[in-house]
């Protein structure tokens, strides 16, 4: 019982660990990225992981995959932010509304323009020193809106930003 109590403690600190370094990290990304909060970028924490969410206005042209100045400066000022910290794993979504793309060439669909889109962010962050190792490219087309009402919100890219959880999992194994 004094065992597992232990082992139970050590979980709970290792959570609250997980949280102060996900709040922390919330905040100097806030603070680096506050001239781009009032063009479609927000910060927040949910669940021990940190998000960061551009619109598509900041980083493509309409059905675009190719990344605009004013976006790659923002991926760029991310990268200096999460470049220097360790045992994260960040996956990069790409979401896009409902209107359904159609089209003989590359991207054809909404699913193709999210992953070409999460892609094209990822070699911005890797090229401005986030190792690749970290990084985890998705698209989710348009199933995943945060305002069923409001198209321009959904098309978006998320950067999800997540500590390693390897220690934790270390500690449910030996049980």
């Amino acid at each position: 019982l004094a065992s597992r109590s232990r082992r139970i403690e050590e979980l709970e600190g290792l959570l609250a660990s997980r949280d102060a370094a996900a709040e922390a990290l919330r905040q100097q990304l806030s603070d680096a990225l506050l001239g781009f909060a009032d063009r479609g970028l927000s910060v927040e924490q949910r669940n021990g992981k940190v998000y960061v969410s551009l619109e598509a206005q900041l980083l493509f042209p309409s059905g675009s995959t190719a990344i605009n100045t004013d976006g790659k400066q923002a991926l760029e000022e991310l990268a200096q932010v999460v470049s220097n910290q360790s045992n994260l794993e960040i996956i990069v979504e790409g979401h896009t509304d409902t209107d359904q793309l159609r089209s003989g060439t590359i991207p054809r669909n909404n699913w193709e323009l999210s992953v070409l889109r999460s892609t094209a962010v990822i070699e911005i962050l890797t090229g401005a020193g986030v190792q690749p190792l970290v990084l985890t490219a998705a698209g989710r087309s348009e199933f995943h809106p945060v305002d069923p009402e409001d198209k321009a919100r959904n098309r978006r890219i998320e950067i999800v930003l997540a500590p390693n959880l390897d220690a934790l999992f270390d500690i449910i194994r030996a049980e």
